[in-house]
């Protein structure tokens, strides 16, 4: 009797056992069947699923997998960037021995949009202003509606934009997991004397004559004048190469204006998922906008092309350059040439 009773309940626990699997193989299939069904979205190895927004498809889903077929080629192009920066930095990874982490001090150009989900990266010199001014209207919840009504200083306030470092570690992970990355970025050269420009050659910059000028002028230039070391107000391209290329000035670092797209956003270290360019600025802004879902709304500013700093300007900025210092910029500004696939400029000397 008690032996019947034993193999009663062996047979019991073996078809509760039989059941479970059944049970848990009949809840895989189900879930099997309905992935089939839906949507995949194309993914990249740094990015995890994020929720949509109130059952909405958010920025980041309709930049990988576009439901509008006039977005399909422009998700093309934006790929074949994001691939362009991700071999480049593989190739840096294969030949430099350097190896870093981030740290939240490192993200402090990285401005964030909680509504739309987004992470902007600035770049000074590309934009930046009239960038800054549309993540105010983004992030200002109806404040401002039209950019161009905020004042250019008014852009640049820390305290109008919030920014990646200013977020605990766990996050910072969720945010560059889950957000729509981006970034605009400039042929290197161009960018260079843009920045010199607008920071050496017009009278309201009296603050960066007074902190930049008057030591690039004390280190480089013979019988300075007194005015020229008291105020700084008339740096010379050739000078302010000299300061560029100098191995002290890179070890003290560069000022953002001139500093290396790869070390103001970390490309090689976070992964963006779209790399807009100034050339073609109005249509990658207005193409990212749609993205977002306000591009109906809110389009990007206009500038003025007749003060754009081109490539005929930039050549003849650089006649007066030597040859060796030519070849000590290219290599303080290769990175950034061979991430975004800029040609090195035909007016270089190399060799």
């Amino acid at each position: 009797m008690k032996q019947t009773l034993s193999e009663l309940m062996r047979m019991s626990r073996i078809c509760r056992m039989i059941f479970a699997t059944c049970l848990g193989s009949f809840i895989l299939v189900i879930f099997y069947f309905q992935s089939m069904f839906q949507p995949v979205m194309r993914r990249n190895p740094f990015m995890v699923e994020g929720c949509c927004r109130k059952g909405s498809r958010n920025a980041l889903q309709e930049l990988y997998n576009p439901t509008q077929p006039e977005l399909s080629g422009a998700a093309v192009l934006h790929q074949a960037r994001r691939d362009q920066v991700v071999d480049a930095c593989r190739v840096y990874s294969a030949s430099s021995r350097k190896r870093r982490v981030l740290t939240p001090g490192d993200l402090k150009h990285l401005v964030v949009d909680e509504d739309h989900e987004l992470i902007y990266c600035y770049v000074p010199k590309v934009a930046c202003t009239n960038w800054k001014r549309v993540m105010m209207v983004l992030t200002g919840r109806g404040k401002y509606s039209d950019p161009m009504e905020i004042p250019s200083n008014e852009a640049h306030i820390p305290s109008n934009l919030k920014t990646l470092n200013q977020y605990s570690i766990a996050e910072i992970n969720h945010r560059l997991k889950n957000y729509l990355k981006f970034l605009f970025v400039r042929e290197p050269f161009e960018r260079l004397v843009s920045a010199y420009r607008n920071k050496f050659t017009l009278k309201y910059n009296s603050s960066f004559h007074k902190r930049f000028g008057t030591r690039i002028i004390r280190r480089y230039r013979k019988n300075a004048t007194q005015d020229a070391l008291l105020n700084g107000a008339d740096v010379k391209f050739k000078e302010f190469i000299e300061y560029l290329v100098d191995p002290a000035t890179q070890r003290d670092g560069l000022n953002e204006h001139w500093q290396t797209v790869y070390q103001l956003c970390h490309p090689c270290h976070i992964h963006y998922d779209m790399v807009g360019k100034y050339e073609t600025l109005e249509e990658d802004a207005n193409y990212l906008l749609q993205l977002v879902g306000v591009g109906d709304s809110l389009h990007f500013p206009t500038y003025a092309k007749s003060t754009r700093t081109t490539d005929a300007m930039t050549a003849q900025f650089f006649s007066n350059i030597s040859t060796q210092q030519q070849i000590q910029l290219y290599q303080l500004y290769k990175l950034d040439f061979l991430m975004f696939n800029y040609s090195i400029p035909s007016y270089l000397r190399l060799e």
